[in-house]
């Protein structure tokens, strides 16, 4: 058997692993779309894109919540009984609160395992870092975890309680569509209602701000196209019922600023909200992982927080520290099993 440690994440929308030698050093990592919506077979898929690699694994996840399952706990089951195939039945599963459990004891921890991918992350720099607060904003989804004195602070821990929180908060810098970020955007003068349509992501809105990161959009756009400065200002333009041509792409650029604005207003807020909660001192840095950390900067800057790198923390090597950022719960995860 190989001395490699691999830690795997299987998300609703990717797949991403991250390898760890004998000495505990971060040997590599990959990520890959897996649209697990579409069946479990997209996991076999996206693992067969991957180099070939055997050691022991180690999984954390936040797939069993696609709507391919009935319930949570279904999901968790299923991806459990097929990661025991596809990687071996000494494969230990994430159990976030109730650490790592067995392939075949996924059924009596399931409320522990679903979505615990943020608890791995946190945990892991949380013992790197003694105190902050993770920001990490993925194509999907954002965690804000405060830690203090190397311990975990959070309020909720089940998807619903942290809702509420605002510990998660459901906006990414690819996939979430325009039309969850606001009802109305200005345009022209007035404020104008959004359609109500999967026309744009906010892949298009940050692709025409251009700040999208290389390799953050890697799922198909709304409506299939191309993914470029003139393709996403169709798309976007689209939201208030306009067409490029005989608007422009200044009107278009426009446009998608005011988009990021709100969602940065939106991440402001849950900031202030998990922060309002106390625990963690106000000059405790934000840490951006995820492939939106580009807002996470932005963030600090408004907050007054210094800002702090999650993949220089969690890689050790300045090389893969982008990568380790993209993939922290894998390369997390990893950790905690290995220390």
């Amino acid at each position: 058997m190989s001395d490699l440690l691999i830690g795997w994440d299987v998300g609703g929308a990717h797949l991403k692993r991250a390898v760890l030698g004998p000495d505990g050093a971060l040997v590599s990592i990959h990520l890959a779309p897996c649209a697990l919506w579409q069946g479990l077979d997209r996991l076999r898929e996206a693992m067969a894109t991957m180099p070939p690699v055997s050691g022991r694994s180690v999984v954390t996840m936040t797939g069993e919540l696609v709507d391919l399952w009935p319930d949570r706990a279904t999901g968790v089951i299923d991806i459990a009984t097929e990661l025991g195939g596809l990687l071996g039945p000494d494969t230990r599963i994430y159990a976030g609160r109730a650490g790592f459990v067995s392939l075949s004891e996924a059924h009596l921890n399931t409320a522990d395992i679903a979505s615990a991918n943020w608890h791995a992350t946190a945990a892991a720099l949380a013992a790197i870092a003694g105190d902050g607060i993770l920001a990490d904003i993925g194509s999907t989804t954002t965690d804000l975890i405060p830690f203090a004195g190397s311990q975990l602070c959070f309020r909720g821990y089940s998807d619903a309680a942290r809702l509420e929180t605002g510990e998660l908060v459901y906006t990414g810098a690819a996939r979430t569509p325009v039309m969850a970020l606001a009802q109305a955007l200005p345009f022209r003068g007035r404020l104008v209602p959004l359609m109500a349509e999967y026309f744009a992501t906010t892949a298009d809105v940050h692709r025409l701000t251009g700040e999208l990161p290389e390799g953050a959009d890697l799922h198909p756009a709304a409506d299939g196209g191309d993914k470029t400065c003139d393709a996403s200002a169709r798309r976007l333009l689209r939201m208030v019922g306009r067409d490029l041509g005989p608007s422009t792409m200044e009107e278009a650029k426009a446009l998608a600023a005011a988009a990021a604005e709100v969602q940065m207003h939106r991440l402001h807020m849950a900031l202030a909200q998990v922060s309002s909660a106390g625990g963690v001192a106000p000059d405790a840095p934000l840490i951006g992982a995820g492939v939106g950390r580009f807002l996470v900067g932005r963030l600090a800057q408004r907050t007054g927080r210094p800002y702090r790198h999650a993949g220089l923390l969690l890689a050790g090597d300045t090389r893969l520290a982008g990568l380790a950022a993209d993939c922290a719960p894998a390369v997390a995860v990893a950790r905690l099993a290995f220390n």
